[in-house]
């Protein structure tokens, strides 16, 4: 193949390198009014009065708004496919506050001076009530976090607000007790993930104004710019066909921006004042008004023979979707979703729990999306068993392991596409010298060195649901547009789908405009989310590509006056077979445009959703280096090996791999979302919040062990979401193998190994 599997480089990648990209705040007009948040500082209350005379009187102050003044309909914030799956249990603006920095009032002055001078004239009298703040005894706490009649949901998600919990699950193939009963061996952990901020470069941001025929414009950092404009329309009354939202470059997401946070906020102002309204959050808002990663504990039991198969696989969780909704019940139906099918020697599997509300900031998506946890909780047992049988960790999961052509208990009878995972383990443990230094050496009087792995798996997009659209158009001068509604956030997409399509359409890179992200011109997409970029919208990408060459062979056959087996097309002209007569691309172009064939522009069109999410995997291996004066943990090598498929570019997947096991490794050993005992976030900016930097992260090395997909284009899989997954467990066992102790409440701290060690 000419691109698909070369790293070819970013299209847009010298313009990022050199400051030309156009982000949001750089395309608002400088007439734009600036919008500002009045915040609460009370985890739980009421607003009993609220006085903005004062503040309205300012001089240059557009407008004041509480939730007197907005539209009273509930709506959810999640970026997801209708009918949402999470609750509608937010309003722009409620009389109930239910965390520290939930919006209160908003205002919209000609400049950030002035906005702020009218935020602090602002009078607000609460009544305060007792938060939920801990999210283990939520349910069935005196305080209840929505007792508004009129939240709703779509479908049955087990919602039970009075004792707030938003969903509960079960899933269970097998009498999990009567297999437990029959096992040689049973381990049981109880893990704890905790929340973790996104950190991304741009924080969120958008602007919005009224075009030439009063259609509302929205401009933003999003990932999902369809779901934004659904959003909108509910949230503000007002019909999608008047609402336009643009997506120009993002300064990162990592799922964060799978929820609208701000776009409502410069909307609404525009919608009451007629003028352009800009909204920019700062980095305290960023962290604490925002969402963040859903923490969870999770209860693992694991049965198995004295062979060493798992036969029994048992999952209990909790999750913390904070004070709103947004993605409670489909993040939490992940964790089991993503490790049931793992190991598939089992007799019986079960995965139950329960998502609470609480009265802090809320959740929502983030990379791995529940898998992430659920890795955490199942790996950690897997090792645990695996020194309870005496077994090489590697030599268990060898043993269990689900393979390519294999079904699972909760698989539905749907066999496995493609996997390498076995041959993953295998050069991995080569890698990382595992038969020399497992599971650990004497480095010093007072330090050692040990190893400890783990593996995941993840998906590639949502079976049944995602659906992806793209069109491919043949310009007057040879040249194709290539439209599409996926969001590149920086991952290098659009360059990855420009080379699916120059690789059908024999064309180069060079060739192909790539338009994406306008709810006005670009095809549906959901967003750039659940790892569905490069297999969705990529097959779509294909479909189209292979749909306008067709187009294109047979206007040049009939140019040429001959039938289609008659031509051949090599991306620059159609030919006859015995070579005698030709047209070039752009002859073929002209003539359909201008006049030849019915003047019709040559168009190739695609909608793509697949009935299975085939799952890419990754094996991580963990050295660690602990202090066993101090607890302090040093990781010195991670290797990951990949299955995702057919590599579209590897320069470019290395890079996503090496940044996703970096945000695996900060909730491993550093990230920390926390609260004071009133509910306020501690964590609130980058000197309070840690986030692993180049020295802490020691060597990486990824590699591919590449499968084939088949109903991925060219064979390829996701990679985007399951890097993280790996890093959390196999650093926990790396460091049990290294002083004995096992920290399963995240992160893995000094002072939490440093007691661990002295409590022995």
């Amino acid at each position: 193949m000419n691109f698909v599997g070369k790293s070819i480089p970013k299209i847009d990648g010298m313009a990022i390198a050199t400051g030309k990209p156009v982000y949001t705040e750089d395309m608002v007009p400088p007439n734009a009014l600036v919008v500002k948040l009045l915040r609460s500082p009370h985890a739980f209350a009421r607003i009993k009065t609220i006085d903005t005379s004062r503040a309205e009187k300012l001089e240059n102050v557009a407008c004041i708004l509480t939730y007197k003044d907005v539209p009273n309909r509930r709506f959810t914030l999640a970026g997801q496919s209708y009918p949402e799956p999470s609750p509608y249990d937010r309003l722009i603006l409620d009389e109930i506050v239910r965390y520290v920095g939930d919006e209160v009032a908003i205002i919209a002055a000609a400049d950030e001076e002035t906005a702020e001078k009218a935020m602090k004239l602002i009078k607000v009298d609460y009544e305060v009530f007792e938060p939920v703040l801990d999210y283990e005894k939520a349910m069935g706490h005196p305080s209840v976090v929505h007792p508004e009649a009129d939240v709703h949901c779509n479908f049955d998600i087990g919602m039970d607000k009075e004792r707030n919990i938003v969903s509960s699950q079960k899933i269970e193939v097998g009498n999990v007790e009567e297999e437990l009963e029959k096992c040689h061996i049973v381990v049981e952990e109880t893990c704890y993930t905790q929340a973790q901020a996104h950190g991304m470069m741009e924080t969120y941001r958008a602007y919005s104004h009224l075009d030439h025929t009063g259609r509302l414009v929205v401009v933003s950092s999003t990932q999902i710019p369809f779901h934004v404009r659904r959003q909108l329309s509910r949230a503000l009354k007002l019909p999608a066909s008047k609402i336009r939202v643009i997506k120009p470059r993002i300064g990162g997401g990592f799922g964060g921006k799978q929820t609208g946070a701000v776009e409502m906020f410069a909307a609404i102002v525009t919608l009451t004042t007629g003028k352009p309204a800009k909204i920019v959050y700062d980095r305290e808002e960023t962290f604490t008004a925002t969402n963040s990663r859903h923490a969870m504990r999770l209860k693992v039991r694991l049965g198995a023979d004295q062979e060493g198969f798992i036969r029994v696989v048992d999952i209990q969780g909790l999750s913390d979707t904070g004070a709103y909704g947004e993605h409670a019940s489909t993040t939490f139906g992940v964790v089991g979703q993503k490790t049931l099918p793992l190991y598939n020697k089992t007799k019986a599997v079960r995965f139950m729990g329960d998502v609470v509300y609480t009265n802090k900031m809320p959740a929502g998506a983030f990379r791995g999306y529940g898998a992430t946890q659920g890795t955490f909780a199942l790996e950690t047992a897997v090792n645990k068993l695996a020194e309870r049988l005496n077994m090489d960790p590697t030599e268990i999961r060898l043993k269990n392991l689900i393979k390519e052509g294999e079904t699972s208990l909760v698989s539905e009878g749907i066999r496995l596409g493609s996997s390498t995972l076995h041959r993953c383990i295998e050069k991995g443990r080569e890698l990382i010298g595992w038969k020399d230094k497992y599971p650990r050496l004497e480095v010093g009087e007072h330090k050692v060195r040990a190893l400890g792995m783990a593996v995941t798996m993840q998906g590639s997009g949502i079976a049944n649901i995602d659906t992806a659209s793209a069109e491919i158009r043949l310009n007057d001068d040879g040249n194709f547009t290539l439209l599409i509604g996926s969001t590149d956030m920086g991952t290098g997409s659009d360059t990855i789908l420009s080379q699916m399509a120059a690789e059908i359409l024999e064309t180069t890179i060079d060739n192909i405009i790539v338009h994406a992200a306008d709810t006005d011109i670009s095809p549906y997409d959901p967003g750039s989310y659940a790892s569905s970029t490069t297999y969705v919208t990529g097959m779509a990408v294909v479909k189209a590509a292979e749909d306008l060459k067709k187009q294109i062979v047979e206007s040049g056959a009939r140019i040429l006056g001959v039938s289609i087996d008659e031509v051949d097309y090599d991306g620059l002209k159609i030919i006859t077979v015995n070579g005698d007569n030709e047209v070039t691309l752009e002859k073929v172009a002209e003539l359909q445009i201008l006049g030849f064939g019915g003047k019709r522009q040559l168009v190739g069109n695609s909608t793509y959703g697949s009935p299975v999410s085939p799952p890419p995997f990754i094996a991580g291996f963990a050295e660690v280096e602990v202090d066993k004066e101090t607890g302090k943990v040093r990781l010195i090598d991670y290797v990951a090996v990949i299955d995702c498929g057919t590599v579209i570019n590897p320069n470019l997947a290395t890079i996503q791999a090496e940044g996703g096991l970096v945000q695996g490794i900060g909730l491993a050993m550093y990230e920390d979302v926390r609260y004071d005992e009133r509910g306020r976030m501690t964590t609130n900016n980058f000197m309070q919040y840690k986030i692993p930097t180049r020295k802490d992260i020691g060597n990486i090395r990824v590699v591919f062990e590449e499968s084939f997909e088949p109903t991925g284009p060219f064979g390829a899989k996701s990679i985007g979401e399951v890097v993280i997954n790996t890093p959390a467990p196999a650093i926990m066992d790396a460091v049990y193998n290294a002083v004995g102790v096992r920290i399963t409440n995240l992160p893995i701290t000094p002072e939490k190994v440093f007691l661990a060690m002295k409590q022995m």
